[in-house]
């Protein structure tokens, strides 16, 4: 059986980071990996973090099951964090789930259940997993203009253009802030512009939500995804505590479905509870119960937001930075866009090969659709990527 398995095409950021690794060179920097690291090149615990896994160790008394959905308090918190007071939270369907991943998972496969040969739309470019898995669950995919390589900004015109093509029951995928890969977000303009055309087509939002508190701050990040869950009749979120909690390992994220109706919401939660069932019986609960004691706990919370608040600032501060670097070796603004980018991630639209040089010629490791992962700099590291960036011609 086994020799009859097709090949699989390896992951670009895996093998990026293999490459990484095997470099003998010092002076390397890793610009390819999506995970946040701090002056000192770590991924640190942060620190309610550290204090909440601390009392759970203490006060826990039993590994038994929780539940096929998980922990509900979790799904106050979740509810809560990624919705506010922007819908009853009655209205909510939730599942946890292993990661963002896993909540995209399960949200594809319950609108693959629900039929009616569903398109999802996504943009182009996305994260590498959104295409991967809807071809997998076998639903059929079609892209729609977001990202323009001259301006390095959202192409509204051509993404509004595509989405015409949207009918009732497509599903449009979206990213709630900080767009993985480019860093370029849609403004609130924008954002109602699309509102009132998903209403006006009767498509259904997929919101991916994994990256709250990195760009703007936790409110305003989410402020697209509450508007989009008031306005509609049907939305999915998909949202991860990866990055914002920085609990990457303990695969801690959260499915939810808003519908008006209760006995929609009561089937969508009974969906979710079975396909939770036939995936994996039951949801990583360790994750999910620190981040429930952080947001749970006033002062716990009061320190991660401060914590999450000083990675937010980081990040903007190494993008000023290197603007400003680009500016004074380039004597140009062209590079202006990267203060505007939001997250961890910003695309310089220039070509593979000028990727190749960059780590070629100068150690500097970048995935090759120019996707850059800005949290990955520090102060001392910005005037060499500036300098490479500038040598190679990007």
């Amino acid at each position: 059986m086994f020799e009859t398995l097709p090949p699989q095409e390896p992951d670009k950021i895996i093998a990026l980071m293999q490459q990484f690794r095997d470099d003998p060179r010092e002076e390397k920097i890793d610009l390819g990996v999506g995970v946040y690291k701090n002056d000192d090149g770590i991924t640190p615990v942060m620190r309610a973090v550290k204090a909440a896994e601390q009392r759970v160790w203490e006060e826990q008394t039993t590994k038994a099951y929780t539940g096929l959905i998980g922990d509900p308090s979790f799904m106050e918190a979740m509810t809560s964090l990624v919705l506010g007071d922007a819908v009853p939270h009655s209205s909510v369907a939730w599942a946890g789930t292993p990661g963002g991943t896993g909540a995209i998972r399960i949200g594809l496969e319950m609108i693959k259940m629900a039929g009616q040969d569903r398109r999802v739309f996504i943009s182009d470019p996305t994260w590498p997993n959104h295409p991967s898995i809807i071809d997998y669950v076998g639903l059929e995919r079609v892209s729609y203009r977001y990202f323009d390589n001259a301006t390095r900004a959202v192409d509204f015109s051509g993404m509004m253009e595509d989405l015409q093509a949207l009918k009732a029951g497509d599903v449009l995928l979206l990213h709630g802030c900080c767009h993985n890969p480019t860093g370029a977000n849609l403004n609130p303009v924008e954002w109602q512009m699309v509102i009132d055309h998903i209403i006006a087509t009767g498509a259904v939002p997929l919101v991916d939500i994994a990256y709250q508190g990195f760009g703007d701050g936790l409110e305003e990040d989410a402020a697209a995804t509450r508007k989009l869950a008031a306005s509609v009749p049907e939305c999915l979120i998909a949202a991860s505590c990866s990055k914002n909690f920085g609990v990457y390992r303990e695969r801690t994220g959260a499915l939810l479905a808003v519908a008006a109706e209760p006995f929609r919401v009561a089937r969508v939660q009974e969906t979710l509870a079975a396909l939770n069932r036939m995936n994996y019986s039951f949801p990583p609960d360790h994750g999910a119960r620190v981040v429930t004691t952080v947001l749970h706990d006033a002062a716990l919370r009061a320190d991660w937001t401060a914590e999450l608040e000083e990675v937010r600032l980081s990040m903007l501060g190494l993008r000023e930075q290197l603007v400003g670097e680009l500016r004074r070796l380039s004597g140009s603004d062209r590079f202006a866009f990267l203060a505007q980018h939001r997250g961890m991630f910003s695309r310089l639209g220039t070509t593979p090969d000028l990727i190749d040089r960059l780590r070629v010629e100068h150690g500097i490791y970048i995935i090759g659709d120019s996707r850059m992962n800005v949290a990955g700099l520090n102060a001392e590291t910005v005037p060499i990527l500036a300098e490479a960036i500038v040598q190679v011609g990007v």
